[in-house]
């Protein structure tokens, strides 16, 4: 944006400055601490922002809902109301004739009423209201009939009552709404001319003004607080998802760093034996490349078992990475057998857990087998692509494995678990070991 000569760019106001800072508000739960199986479990604090917008909206919202309520129930009232007294008997013709301007003025502000926040139109529409029952007592036409006290009900009980709704908030509407009630209830009185103090169409008329304002005291509280707890499920699941994203995320780097440096630095550990040094530097070399972009905050990707990446791919063929697994192996010391197809396609995701289970299972060979070959067959159905790791090494008992080891149970078990796969283990000492991989296409 430009400005011309001597022209100031525009300075934020205050206002503007405050809307968008928060309102933070904390909810915290305080008394005895309880004791769980991981030791005391601490007070509980959650902290709640909004800004002055979100306010601000919610209170126009509320507004709205209030304003809408009084126009559906005051217009739906007039209307009954007008309708008991074009019944033959209830009133004069001249005298409901002279009601209808009135009864036009109320519909209006009850339409108007829905659309403004002004109070404005309901005090016009509440002085239309007790219009139409002064007019009810003036000595025009012929006399009205006994059942005129029913039909002033809707009227005063209703219509002008439903103005109550919007009048519950300040000091000035509440005003309004307290003479209101008192001269409608005094007009019906007059109106009905009962001979006892209180006739049974005022209190229905006082009825109808504290059920209307006990409506609108209701929903002006209500929608404020429902608003405050969906903000604070809103920032519960924000807050859970966060942590339960950072879980995984501490996962997979923790199997990331268990399939490449760990077993780097194993190979490291027993000198490099039955690995060639070029093949032994390259894989260091490879595992730093991969140190380097988890600093710069990166999160690699595989595609294929020893290389990482930062491009994600959609659909990639296994032919093209099992030939990669084998060569990696190869510059290790074991040969890999394969059988059946690779021409298969994958989703990226699926093909990731697929190869680096698979390179962990073949892993587990090259370390603890006492062999150096291994069989990979892999088969596919319409649904499920499954991948056979043999080897005729020592074998072991699978009740002796620590359940706290991470190879097989996080980096195959877990990894294929996430995409829908499954991992099944048979072995047995000096029959040597088997592995069924599967995950879906």
């Amino acid at each position: 944006m430009s400005f011309g000569p001597g022209a100031r760019p525009p300075i934020p106001t205050v206002a503007a400055a405050l809307t968008a800072l928060p309102l933070c508000f904390d909810i915290e739960r305080t008394g005895r601490d309880t004791l769980g199986s991981n030791g005391p479990t601490p007070p509980l604090k959650v902290t709640v922002c909004v800004t002055i917008a979100d306010v601000e909206l919610i209170a126009k919202e509320r507004d709205r809902l209030l304003q809408r309520s009084a126009r559906m129930i005051g217009i739906g009232s007039a209307i009954v109301a007008l309708a008991c007294f074009a019944i033959p008997g209830v009133l004069g013709l001249t005298t409901l004739l002279s009601t209808l301007p009135l009864f036009a003025v109320l519909v209006i502000c009850h339409a108007r009423l829905g659309a403004s926040q002004s109070a404005l139109w309901a005090l016009v529409g509440i002085v239309a209201g007790l219009g139409i029952l002064g007019v009810l007592l003036l000595p025009i036409g012929s006399p009205a009939g006994s059942a005129l006290g029913t039909a002033v009900v809707p009227l005063a009980g209703g219509s002008i009552a439903a103005f109550a709704i919007v009048l519950t908030t300040g000091a000035r509407r509440i005003t309004l709404l307290v003479i209101g009630l008192v001269s409608a209830v005094v007009l019906t009185e007059l109106v009905t001319g009962a001979p006892a103090a209180v006739s049974f169409a005022g209190v229905s008329v006082a009825v109808g003004w504290v059920l209307a304002a006990v409506f609108g005291y209701w929903l002006s509280a209500s929608v404020p607080r429902a608003a405050r707890r969906i903000y604070s499920i809103g920032r519960a699941h924000r807050a859970e998802r966060q942590a339960s994203e950072t879980e995984a995320q501490r996962r997979q780097g923790a199997r990331l760093l268990h399939d490449t440096v760990l077993a780097t630095l194993t190979m490291l550990a027993h000198s490099g034996v039955g690995v060639a040094a070029t093949a032994l530097q390259q894989q260091a070399n490879d595992d730093a490349r991969l140190l380097r972009q988890l600093r710069l905050g990166a999160t690699p990707t595989p595609q294929s078992s020893g290389g990482y990446n930062l491009e994600p791919v959609e659909e990639t063929a296994l032919g093209t990475t099992l030939e990669s697994v084998k060569q990696r192996f190869g510059r290790m010391g074991l040969e890999v057998s394969w059988h059946g197809t690779g021409q298969v396609l994958l989703p990226s995701e699926v093909l990731d857990a697929f190869l680096l289970a698979l390179a962990e299972c073949l892993e587990n060979v090259r370390r603890h087998s006492g062999v150096t070959d291994a069989h990979v067959t892999i088969t596919d159905d319409d649904r499920i692509v499954r991948a056979m790791v043999t080897d005729a090494g020592v074998g072991f008992d699978i009740k002796d494995v620590d359940e706290a080891r991470m190879g097989f149970k996080d980096s195959v078990v877990g990894r294929l678990k996430e995409v829908g796969g499954s991992a099944r283990l048979f072995s047995s000492k000096g029959a040597g070991t088997t592995v069924v991989i599967e995950v879906p296409k």
